[in-house]
C-alpha cells in the first residue's frame, strides 16, 4: 500500500457532454455473453496470432481462451497482477504487471522474467498497457509513479499526473516520450505506426505522440472531454481505435476537483463507501484517425460492468472488466 500523503490538485473538468448523461435515445447494442474464468479481473484482452483471447487476473494468472475450441487454458503466473498485454511477432507474451514491471512471458514454458524492472534506477511502479511495432520496437505505459493498482482511485482524486509513456527499442535502450500524464493507461499504434495514443484516464482525454515525420517527437490532443472513464484501447480490424469507457463521468467527482484539495483529502480518510462510485456500465467507442467518434455502443451494466478492455476482429468483440469474473463478448456483423 502506498505511505503517500495526498496532495490533491485543483482542476476544472470540462463540462460533461449531453452523450455522458443521456442514454436513452441511442440504438440498442447487441446482446453480450460472459466466458467465466476460473479467477477474476480480466483487465486486459488481446489476440494472438490464430485470433485466440488473451487476459490475466487478480491472482497473478495469464489464460488462453479459444473461441472456437471453447475452452481455456492456463499459461503463467506473472506472481504479481498482470495488466495490458501484447503478443509479439515470435509468439512470447509482453505483459505490463502492476508489481513487477514489463515482463515477457512464455506461453509454452509459462516462465515470467522482468523485461523493465526499474526506470532511472528507481522500480517501475503500476505498468499498465503496451503494444508491440512491427520492428520489434516496444511501447508501454505506467499509470502513477505513486500508487499502487489497489489504490488507483486516490490518483484520480488527488488528479496528480505522474504517468509516463516509453519506448524499449530492439536494442534495450529505455525512453520517456511523455511525462506528467494524467493516469497513462491504454496506449494503441496507428495503423502506419507514424503516431502513438496514450489514454489519459484522469483527464478525459487521448493524447497523441507523432513517431515520423516533421512533427515526431510532438504531442497533442487527440480527443478531450470523452463523455465516459477512458481506460485501455486497441486497433481494430475495422481501422478503429476501440476506447473502453469504465464508466460515466461522475457528477460528484467532478464538482470536487475544482474545489479546494482539502475537501478530497478529508472524503478520502472517509470509509470506503462515501467515495465517488463509477456507476455500471458496458460502454466501447470507436474513432477514426481524426479522433472522431463514429461508433458508440453502450447497455446498462446488469450482467457486465467496470469494463477496462476491448479487442475487435472482424465485427466480433471480446472485453474485459477490472472487476468482473468474466470476458464478455458480442458479435456485430
Amino acid at each position: 500500500m502506498s505511505t503517500r500523503k495526498m496532495n490533491p490538485v485543483v482542476w476544472q473538468p470540462p463540462a460533461a457532454t449531453p452523450r455522458a448523461r443521456e442514454t436513452s435515445s441511442r440504438p440498442p447494442m447487441p446482446p453480450i455473453r460472459r466466458i467465466e474464468l476460473p479467477a477474476a479481473g480480466p483487465e486486459d484482452v488481446t489476440f494472438d496470432a490464430e485470433g485466440r483471447v488473451l487476459t490475466g487476473t487478480a491472482d497473478g494468472r495469464i489464460f488462453r481462451l479459444d473461441p472456437a475450441a471453447d475452452t481455456i487454458e492456463e499459461l503463467a503466473n506473472t506472481g504479481g497482477r498482470p495488466l495490458g498485454m501484447k503478443v509479439r511477432p515470435d509468439g512470447s507474451l509482453l505483459v505490463c504487471d502492476s508489481v513487477r514491471g514489463l515482463l515477457t512471458v512464455n506461453p509454452e514454458t509459462g516462465s515470467a522474467d522482468v523485461l523493465v524492472g526499474e526506470v532511472d534506477d528507481v522500480p517501475l511502479n503500476f505498468a499498465s498497457n503496451v503494444v508491440v511495432a512491427r520492428d520489434g520496437t516496444v511501447y508501454f505505459s505506467a499509470s502513477t509513479r505513486h500508487y499502487p493498482i489497489e489504490e488507483w482511485k486516490a490518483s484520480v482524486v488527488e488528479h496528480e499526473a505522474s504517468g509516463r509513456l516509453f519506448r524499449l527499442t530492439t536494442d534495450g535502450q529505455l525512453e520517456t516520450l511523455l511525462d506528467n500524464v494524467q493516469f497513462a493507461n491504454g496506449i494503441a499504434l496507428s495503423a502506419d505506426e507514424s503516431f502513438i495514443l496514450v489514454v489519459e484516464s484522469g483527464a478525459y482525454r487521448l493524447t497523441r505522440v507523432w513517431l515520423t515525420g516533421p512533427r515526431a517527437g510532438e504531442s497533442e490532443v487527440f480527443v478531450d472531454n470523452l463523455p465516459g472513464g477512458p481506460d485501455n484501447m486497441a486497433l481494430g480490424s475495422d481501422g478503429l481505435f476501440w476506447v473502453s469507457l469504465c464508466a460515466p463521468r461522475n457528477a460528484v467527482l467532478d464538482k470536487l476537483l475544482p474545489l479546494p484539495g482539502v475537501i478530497r483529502k478529508i472524503l478520502w480518510m472517509l470509509p470506503d463507501w462515501t467515495q465517488p462510485k463509477p456507476a455500471r456500465t458496458v460502454w466501447i467507442v470507436g474513432l477514426d484517425n481524426d479522433g472522431n467518434i463514429v461508433r458508440d455502443l453502450q447497455q446498462p451494466g446488469e450482467s457486465y460492468s467496470m469494463v477496462t478492455s476491448v479487442c475487435e476482429r472482424d465485427g466480433v468483440f471480446y472485453l474485459g472488466s477490472l472487476e468482473e469474473s468474466a470476458v464478455a463478448t458480442f458479435s456485430v456483423k
